[in-house]
């Protein structure tokens, strides 16, 4: 039963769908997805054209709005739009610490986790869409990870889609693991170094911090074991907006005097823990690497091992001389599952997930040079979290795909641009532009 409820200038609809864990086998284990619908209010009895949104991650649900925020509001003047809780994620059948340990050991919640991926997601997407448009194409907008899940959409089912928007969601169509990572970690110094040119006193105050770790065992209140490593990853905040500026502001006042000297302070403490921990989004963790597995390869901590070809990210070594200190970010290394208490027992999971090699292609570059589904996606230079050429490359290779190129923004323009991203996506892929 659906439950309908109002907030300020909208009507919402909680929305649940039942659907095959494995959709090669439809009439096996079922799964159940969380859907919110939004239509603006007092056009709630109006026949309106679907936009269903695809948040990024993997492993986050969909945003959570008050409200008509961000580019929602946009959306809202002609569409009536379905927020989805991908597979495993928010309100949907969630598959965390707590629950996979129904499945079995960890060979069975490996096996189970292998639906996770882009793939199963579209193809929920196909299965409830007749429920929801009466089998009519929708419009999807994919941002970040939601953009890789698009692509695959293309790939598969374009039939049910009416227009593709993509938002710093272009992935490689043959890229491996280590491809990825390889262009990643200069992406990441760049935004390091940009920072450390906006913040010059950070340079000092992340080496003493980093030189406190490797000397300190700390364990964080909710017992994630702070390390330098870990330390290093909370580099993840400079992809967005305002993320260097949060950084900023959590390294100024790290340190405490206390009776036995200085101490990393409760709220440095604090709100580390709330950037560090997987606890709200483990899937992240778990399949992340496993969005870029392909052609019969592991791809065995590849992050982790892509690393090691960049020694300027070693933190002792840093230290030791008297180079900056290099943050990290959008990547998994083993590490954190010892590290996260919301990780620890998921570790030999994740260990298999990383050796698997039978990963089935996710992208279909014969249907997409063959694409008429009207399509436009917003790529955003030097994003830290997808790499500008692997984009523009797929770009080229999805026939009608018109981009728009911007240094505007980070990676998190449609929550930063908010409508004036959306109106350009749709003017685009509208030939209006």
């Amino acid at each position: 039963m659906s439950v309908s409820y109002r907030q300020p200038g909208v009507v919402l609809t909680d929305r649940r769908f039942t659907v095959p864990l494995d959709h090669a086998d439809p009439t096996g284990e079922t799964i159940e997805l969380y859907a919110r619908e939004v239509v603006a209010s007092g056009r709630a009895d109006e026949d309106l054209p679907w936009l269903v949104y695809l948040q990024g991650g993997p492993g986050f649900g969909a945003n959570r709005f008050i409200g008509r925020p961000a580019w929602l509001g946009r959306a809202l003047k002609e569409y009536r739009v379905l927020l989805l809780d991908q597979r495993g994620t928010g309100a949907s059948t969630p598959a965390n610490r707590q629950t996979l340990p129904l499945r079995g050991g960890p060979a069975e919640q490996a096996g189970y986790l292998t639906h996770f991926r882009a793939d199963a997601i579209v193809r929920d997407c196909e299965a409830i869409r007749p429920r929801v448009t009466g089998g009519a194409p929708w419009t999807v907008l994919g941002q970040s990870f939601g953009g890789f899940c698009t692509v695959a959409y293309l790939s598969l089912a374009p039939e049910g889609l009416s227009t593709a928007l993509i938002t710093g969601g272009l992935p490689s169509l043959d890229a491996h693991a280590d491809d990825v990572y390889r262009a990643a970690y200069p992406r990441i110094e760049r935004k390091v170094v940009a920072h450390y040119a906006r913040y010059p006193q950070d340079v000092e105050r992340a080496r003493r911090i980093a030189d406190h770790l490797l000397t300190h065992d700390v364990v964080l209140p909710n017992g994630y074991r702070l390390t330098a490593e870990a330390f290093q990853s909370l580099g993840i905040l400079l992809g967005g907006s305002e993320g260097s500026h949060r950084l900023h502001f959590l390294l100024e006042d790290a340190f405490v005097r206390t009776p036995n000297g200085p101490e990393l302070s409760d709220a440095f403490q604090e709100q580390a823990q709330g950037l560090l921990s997987y606890a709200g989004h483990p899937l992240y963790a778990l399949v992340h690497e496993a969005i870029y597995g392909r052609d019969g390869r592991p791809t065995g901590w590849s992050a982790e091992r892509v690393r090691t070809e960049f020694p300027r990210f070693d933190a002792a070594k840093a230290l030791a001389g008297d180079e900056p200190l290099l943050f990290t970010g959008e990547s998994v290394h083993p590490w954190m599952f010892d590290c996260d208490p919301a990780l620890r027992p998921l570790r030999e999971t994740a260990e298999l997930l990383a050796a698997r090699t039978d990963w089935t292609p996710l992208y279909d570059p014969a249907r997409l040079a063959a694409n008429e589904v009207p399509a436009a996606a917003a790529v955003y230079h030097d994003d830290m979290y997808v790499d500008t050429a692997h984009a523009l490359t797929t770009a080229r290779a999805v026939r009608g795909l018109r981009t728009w190129v911007t240094d505007e923004f980070e990676h998190d323009g449609v929550r930063a641009g908010g409508p004036r991203v959306l109106d350009r996506l749709l003017a685009l892929a509208r030939d209006e532009a």
